[in-house]
C-alpha cells in the first residue's frame, strides 16, 4: 500500500557527509518493530524459563537473524538460479526472500548453537515459535505494504487495490487478493494457540511443533490465492514450491509429534 513510510531530509551542513534525504521503507521499519519485540520475548522467556543470560539470548537472536537472512536469499535463489548466476546484484539488490529459507536455515543454526551451549532444545524450540510468529507476523505487514507476496485478481469483498508505482504487486488498480493479511491473520491464529497451548503442555516441543504444521496447513491454501507466480510450481498450477516444501514440514512435524506425544504418554502412566 505504502512502500515508503516516510522520508527524512537531512539539513544542508551534513549533506556533503550524507545523502539529502534518507528513505525509511515500511518493509525494513516493519521488520524492526518486529524483531525488537521478538527479541525481548526471547530474553524474558529464556531467562524466566530456562535460566539463560541475556548476553546468550542476544547472540541467539543475532544468530536467528544471520540464518534467516542467509537462508531466505538462498531459497530465493533457487527460485530462478540461471537468472541470479548471471545478475548476483538482484539477488542482493531485491526485497525478495523465501519464508521457509529462513525458517529452514534458522532452525538449523539454532540447533547447533544449542548443542554447543548445551540448552534444552526442545524447550527452547518451544520458545523459538512464539518469536518467529510474531517477527513473521511483522514481516508479512510489511509486505502488504511493500506490495510484495501479493494475491490474484478477485471480484471478492476481500479485494485490495495498489495503487503506489512503487508497490511491487500486479497488476496495479486492481482488485487483488491479500494474501499478505491472509497470512497475518493465520499467524495471530497461530499466537493465540500457543499461547493456550503452553498452559496446557504436555510435552517439550509441542509448541514449536504445533506452530509448523498449523503453519504448513494454512500456507498450503493461502499459496492457491498468491499472484506472484516467480517461486515456480513442482507441478505446473498444482504443486508450488512453497506447498512442496509445506507437504515435507507438515509429514516431519506430524511424526515427531506423534514420538514425543507418545513418549510422554507413556512417562505419565509409570508415573
Amino acid at each position: 500500500m505504502h512502500p515508503i513510510l516516510f522520508k527524512i531530509h537531512i539539513p544542508e551542513f551534513l549533506q556533503g557527509f550524507m545523502p539529502e534525504t534518507i528513505t525509511v521503507y515500511s518493509y525494513g521499519f516493519l521488520i524492526m518493530v518486529g524483531a525488537i519485540i521478538a527479541m525481548t520475548y526471547t530474553a524474558i522467556q529464556a531467562k524466566r524459563r530456562l535460566n539463560v543470560s541475556f548476553d546468550t539470548s542476544q547472540t541467539l537472536f543475532l544468530i536467528i537473524f544471520i540464518g534467516a537472512f542467509l537462508g531466505g536469499k538462498i531459497f530465493y535463489f533457487f527460485e530462478n538460479p540461471s537468472y541470479f548466476s548471471e545478475h548476483p546484484e538482484a539477488l542482493w539488490g531485491s526485497r525478495g526472500f523465501v519464508f521457509y529459507g529462513s525458517l529452514v536455515v534458522s532452525v538449523s543454526a539454532i540447533l547447533v548453537f544449542f548443542k554447543i551451549k548445551k540448552l534444552p532444545i526442545l524447550k527452547m524450540l518451544d520458545i523459538i515459535a512464539v518469536t518467529t510468529a510474531l517477527v513473521h507476523i511483522f514481516g508479512r505487514m510489511g509486505c502488504f505494504m511493500a506490495g510484495c507476496c501479493y494475491g490474484t485478481p478477485t471480484n471478492s469483498d476481500f479485494g485490495v487495490v495498489f495503487r503506489d508505482p512503487q508497490s511491487m504487486a500486479r497488476p496495479l488498480e486492481t482488485h487483488l487478493h491479500p494474501t499478505q493479511l491472509y497470512s497475518v491473520l493465520l499467524l495471530m491464529i497461530i499466537l493465540v494457540t500457543l499461547f493456550i497451548l503452553r498452559n496446557k503442555q504436555r510435552f517439550d516441543g509441542q509448541l514449536f511443533l504445533s506452530y509448523l504444521m498449523i503453519y504448513s496447513v494454512g500456507r498450503s491454501i493461502i499459496e492457491i490465492y498468491r499472484g506472484d507466480l516467480s517461486r515456480g510450481f513442482i507441478i505446473d498450477n498444482w504443486l508450488s514450491h512453497s506447498q512442496f516444501i509445506s507437504l515435507i514440514i507438515l509429514i516431519f512435524s506430524v511424526f515427531f509429534y506423534l514420538k514425543l506425544n507418545k513418549k510422554s504418554t507413556v512417562r505419565t502412566v509409570k508415573l
